[in-house]
């Protein structure tokens, strides 16, 4: 459906991610860009002049005061998540909001409450959920029986402006935790059970970063069905970019795996992250000479979307949530339980142990 009078939306954060939506939205007839905000002004003027000119605000709550929106888009880094959604929600808006929520429970269930009695829509970039290949990579994981074992990193081998950003990012949250949340969402999704403990472990490879921050971490889930999953996600320029990429599922009948042909010196890039070129199926079952009674299935993904159109894709999604008033509760919820569950990751590297869920 498209309206003769299109959402006036105030987009927060015009970095990589924050530059993607923002394009998004100037696509679309049913949303109209009212301001930029940044609190360097040079990515928000650069922007400005892609789109054609555009107003633009270093300040957050000027913004706000000044546009009037009717929605708020929300890229900026995971610690003013939820004051800006919060902030955002109070002045009647609808928000979408980068992932993490937030980066405490507490504040990201304060997010989901206020969504809840204000009939706030409120969508996090949870990309890999609008992704058709990673729909399918979970279709095919829950027909592999039960339990399931699931294995999943993500390293960045990174330099110059990347690492800055990453080194920025890190003030706030480890890798384990603002990657983490994609990759147990995958988790949670394939397994559709409650996880009911986490362990993990990290090392802080640069005395680049604040106190008591780890530019490396591995976690580990186990589920009550038995199933189990680890997450991997390294930062840095002494990351290797050997064994970037790992996403595949185990079970008692066989395997589902991604398949990507990138190759050295890609783990820094963004398309790298959503692509998957082809999934692969494997069947475990034996015929009576004991060789394998079915051959592996590939599903093809040449015509997957690359990272600008997953964006699109959110916004059209997070459009028809608002036009049509989609209930996004079981949404916000698992936010929250996968940001509770890295956070629980963290906690288990800090005191050495295993966290009970």
């Amino acid at each position: 459906m498209t309206t003769s009078n299109p959402i006036p939306i105030l987009c927060i954060g015009c970095g990589s991610m924050g530059s993607s939506h923002a394009r998004a939205y100037h696509k679309m007839a049913d949303f109209k860009i009212v301001g930029l905000v940044d609190r360097n002004p040079e990515a928000s003027a650069r922007l400005s002049a892609e789109l054609g000119g555009l107003p633009q605000f270093e300040d957050f709550d000027q913004a706000l005061e000044a546009t009037h929106p009717g929605a708020v888009s929300i890229s900026t880094y995971p610690d003013t998540h939820a004051r800006y959604a919060l902030a955002a929600m109070r002045r009647g808006c609808h928000v979408f909001v980068e992932k993490p929520l937030a980066d405490t429970v507490e504040d990201a269930q304060e997010v989901a409450n206020l969504a809840k009695s204000t009939n706030r829509k409120v969508l996090v970039g949870y990309i890999l959920r609008v992704h058709p290949a990673w729909q399918k990579f979970i279709e095919l994981a829950r027909t592999l029986g039960r339990p399931l074992v699931m294995r999943m990193n993500l390293n960045q081998q990174t330099s110059g402006s990347a690492w800055l950003w990453l080194k920025h990012l890190m003030e706030s949250m480890s890798p384990l935790v603002d990657c983490g949340v994609h990759y147990v969402d995958i988790m949670c999704q394939m397994t559709g059970v409650r996880p009911v403990s986490v362990h993990a472990i990290g090392a802080r490879l640069t005395g680049e970063l604040i106190p008591g921050m780890y530019n490396y971490g591995q976690l580990q889930i186990t589920f009550e069905d038995n199933s189990v999953g680890w997450f991997e996600a390294g930062w840095g320029p002494m990351i290797s970019e050997e064994a970037f990429f790992i996403k595949d599922v185990i079970g008692p009948l066989g395997c589902v795996s991604i398949v990507t042909s990138a190759r050295q010196g890609t783990s820094s890039n963004l398309e790298a992250h959503t692509r998957t070129n082809r999934l692969r199926l494997h069947h475990a079952q034996l015929d009576s000479e004991g060789r394998y009674a079915t051959p592996d299935q590939i599903f093809e993904m040449t015509d997957e979307p690359n990272h600008q159109e997953l964006c699109d894709r959110e916004q059209a999604y997070f459009l028809r949530a608002i036009q049509e008033d989609l209930d996004l509760s079981d949404h916000l919820r698992d936010a929250v339980n996968s940001l509770r569950i890295v956070l629980a990751a963290d906690e288990s590297f800090r005191r050495r142990e295993v966290v009970n869920l």
